[in-house]
């Protein structure tokens, strides 16, 4: 049986961070948008995106673009920022060689998750993405790691991994979905959450691990 490694996509195995601050720049230079409009949009697509962003954006500056047309855009610019280091690609391709099954459950607008994915090289790396505006859930729901599960063609009752850097969602999420877990370092570990199974800083690391798994 295929043992399943579910991860997270942003700022785990992608640098969202990077890619959201050189996308803000580039929309803003090419609409002539001024400082104020650009800090808005640093401040509103800090830590998620949707197309809703962009209609109170479009509403509050009286832009004349239309809010579909600046998402779309936006969701180019992802895709042509983010990035995934070869490393991190090459450490999924030798967990599929070493008979993993790999997801990815990420919160986030369906149309721009996927198109980073595309753009980096993971797609066709995974054997199935849940992404929470699928279904209109977020982690730590349960349901949306089912639902990873079941497009990997795997159950979560037979186990498996999630690696992720946020406490709550991804290794909260993954404990309440029966999942054993790997945090990657960063932000502010809460008191209130039990420790993850291992706490890596770099996802390559949480990739060996799995790796180790194999071998035992």
């Amino acid at each position: 049986m295929a043992r399943l490694a579910l991860f997270d996509l942003d700022n785990t195995l992608v640098d969202r961070q990077t890619a959201v601050s050189d996308a803000i720049a580039a929309l803003c230079l090419a609409h002539g948008y001024g400082t104020t409009i650009e800090q808005r949009l640093r401040d509103e697509l800090a830590d998620r995106a949707n197309p809703g962003d962009f209609v109170r954006l479009r509403a509050a500056f009286g832009l004349k673009e239309a809010a579909e047309r600046l998402w779309q855009e936006y969701v180019d610019l992802m895709a042509a920022a983010v990035t995934c280091p070869p490393e991190v690609l090459n450490g999924l391709v030798h967990l599929r060689e070493s008979g993993w099954t790999i997801g990815i459950v990420t919160n986030g607008a369906s149309d721009i998750q996927r198109a980073k994915l595309t753009a980096v090289g993971l797609a066709h790396l995974v054997d199935g993405v849940a992404v929470s505006g699928d279904l209109e859930i977020r982690k730590p729901n349960r349901e949306l790691f089912d639902l990873a599960a079941t497009r990997c063609g795997t159950n979560l009752l037979d186990g498996g991994w999630m690696t992720g850097d946020n406490p709550a969602g991804d290794i909260g999420g993954g404990r309440e979905a029966g999942l054993r877990t790997i945090w990657l370092r960063g932000r502010p570990w809460p008191d209130s959450l039990p420790p993850a199974d291992h706490a890596v800083d770099d996802v390559t690391d949480a990739i060996n691990i799995l790796l180790n798994e194999t071998s035992e």
